[in-house]
């Protein structure tokens, strides 16, 4: 009891942010690498912070088709979320991809509930940018990510109204259960996860907030292999969210999905119809690798 009553008092005054956020500064490479076109862009926040982006223009000659606020993960920076995002220009989408604060080279401290000011900084920037206007806009949001963004949504049904569509990869559905995931992977704190992490703030858990997103289809995306956020999370905002809605199982690591061609094509085809689109289901049903040799878009039939 005394081991534990130091963890807590660590945590406490820590904050519980620290279970939640893994920033890495700096920014070890840009979407150049990659051989895209992009350019470093700032966002102000309404506490006066300043966050960096990259904005990723659709390919020259290639239709705009919309654009993708891409929301990332809690680990790292953006060059460890290019994957999430940089195979959608080519397909005529123009991404913006941003740090949160605390991450890379944005200004401040990741916490709760400061960070939603953030994403109020990325819709706000895209309302000013002349790319945008007329285009469709999508939001993707991946692992904590977004969770963050359905807890913002709920909050401003406005930007849902402004949304083609809103594609979630990996979500967890409580960020208590983040927290816990957090605790388990050490031994100190393994045998303290469950009281630990119930110091976790988790009102503004996804799971508690999704029930409100009536206003934009939804396109939920879970891996049958994720090893960090189990499926059960993604069945359990599916049955929360109100429809149009579809759950697509796909395999793979945790938000390793646009790794793999075939997800990237189940994507694209659901922002033609976002109200209509059903999934493809069956393509959770086998491994995805080796590639099959008779088709570039979809496994072969399940035996």
């Amino acid at each position: 009891m005394r081991i534990l009553g130091i963890f807590c008092l660590l945590l406490a005054l820590g904050g519980c942010d620290s279970l939640l956020f893994y920033p890495e500064p700096g920014q070890p490479f840009t979407p150049g690498k990659a051989k895209l076109e992009f350019r470093d862009v700032t966002l102000i926040t309404a506490d006066g912070l300043k966050l960096h982006g990259w904005w990723l223009p659709a390919k020259k000659g290639v239709e705009v088709k919309g654009t993708v606020l891409h929301l990332h993960g809690n680990g790292g920076n953006l060059a460890w979320h290019l994957g999430g995002s940089w195979w959608l220009p080519e397909q005529g989408y123009q991404v913006l991809l941003v740090d949160y604060r605390g991450y890379g080279w944005s200004e401040g401290k990741p916490a709760l509930p400061a960070i939603y000011q953030d994403i109020d900084a990325a819709f706000k920037w895209l309302d000013q940018a002349p790319e945008v206007k007329g285009k469709p806009l999508i939001l993707l949001g991946q692992s904590l990510g977004g969770s963050m963004a359905v807890h913002f949504l709920a909050q401003h049904p406005e930007r849902q109204r402004q949304l083609k569509a809103f594609v979630l990869d990996g979500v967890p559905a409580s960020y208590r259960d983040v927290g816990r995931f957090a605790l388990s992977t050490s031994w100190m704190t393994w045998p303290f996860q469950v009281p630990l992490s119930w110091l976790v703030p988790d009102g503004d858990s996804a799971i508690h907030s999704m029930k409100q997103l009536n206003g934009v289809p939804k396109l939920i995306y879970h891996s049958i292999d994720d090893q960090l956020v189990p499926l059960s999370n993604g069945i359990r905002l599916y049955q929360a969210a109100p429809p149009p809605r579809v759950l697509q199982l796909t395999r793979g690591g945790h938000v390793q999905t646009f790794a793999d061609p075939v997800w990237q094509k189940v994507m694209l085809r659901y922002l033609e119809d976002p109200q209509h689109f059903d999934g493809l289901r069956r393509l959770g049903e086998i491994p995805n690798y080796p590639a099959p040799p008779n088709s570039e878009d979809e496994p072969p039939e399940s035996p």
